[in-house]
């Protein structure tokens, strides 16, 4: 990957010998495997057995969970606040395991449409939950940045499976709440 990097720097026209640029290689090595670590991550690792018996069949929240991932088209940042709500079906999940399981899926190249349905979909092969919700806000430093250039734009997506799409009020009682 160095010698990647190294080749891009010459072809921007930069010299990759300059002081301020000898280490850059190292640096973007070491930066790209962990902006990237979601692909040696397992789902299973991540949640690490932290499931839970639960009677409970009311629904859970965890909101404004801070999220970065790169836009596979154009390989820019695009961050934003997720939030993921559930209805157990017996089991309920550690608290900091949605996070890790957002973050996951976040550190890989992404379009943001797809990373909503992977956290959603592994939320309900997890937990086998009655339904599940993501809604995901995210601003995109390809939109930003170059192209349009539009600095206040944010993208909104949406994942619902089992009684969140079923059943209208379950899903405007989870919109209502994340608001």
């Amino acid at each position: 990957m160095q010698e990647l990097v190294r080749d891009l720097l010459v072809k921007i026209g930069e010299d990759p010998t300059r002081e301020g640029l000898v280490k850059t290689p190292e640096r973007v090595e070491r930066s790209w495997k962990f902006l990237t670590r979601g692909y040696t991550q397992d789902l299973n690792a991540v949640v690490n057995g932290a499931l839970f018996e639960a009677e409970s069949d009311d629904m859970v929240i965890v909101k404004d969970i801070e999220f970065f991932s790169m836009c596979e088209h154009h390989l820019l940042p695009f961050f934003g606040r997720c939030h993921v709500g559930y209805i157990p079906r017996g089991k309920i999940i550690g608290v900091s395991k949605v996070a890790r399981i957002v973050d996951m899926f976040s550190r890989r190249l992404q379009v943001q449409e797809r990373l909503t349905r992977e956290i959603s979909s592994a939320l309900e092969e997890i937990l086998g939950a009655e339904g599940v919700g993501v809604v995901m806000e995210a601003r995109h430093l390809c939109m930003q940045m170059r192209g349009v250039e539009k600095q206040n734009s944010v993208m909104t997506t949406s994942s619902m499976r089992g009684s969140f799409r079923r059943e209208l009020a379950t899903r405007n009682e989870f919109t209502r709440l994340i608001r």
